[in-house]
């Protein structure tokens, strides 16, 4: 098993980890570009891209006034 945060398979055998998001979309892209079923699975992300995801709620849920992306302008 390939080792890294994001792993990217496709239909036509590929297989490969990668530490970096840019990295794993390019490659994930391209397969995709070639007309293959290809997919990812990101292991983790960074504590303050987690943070931002549950901040920014989901469905609509309010973001709560303590998180820095909270816009009272809005």
């Amino acid at each position: 098993m390939p080792t890294g945060e994001i792993l990217v398979s496709c239909s036509c055998g590929f297989e490969a980890a990668f530490d970096r998001l840019r990295d794993a979309r390019g490659v994930l892209a391209a397969n995709e570009d070639a007309g293959h079923d290809a997919e990812w699975e990101i292991q983790r992300l960074a504590s303050g891209v987690e943070e931002a995801g549950a901040d920014a709620g989901v469905c609509g849920d309010p973001t709560p006034p303590a998180s820095p992306l909270y816009r009272s302008d809005l």
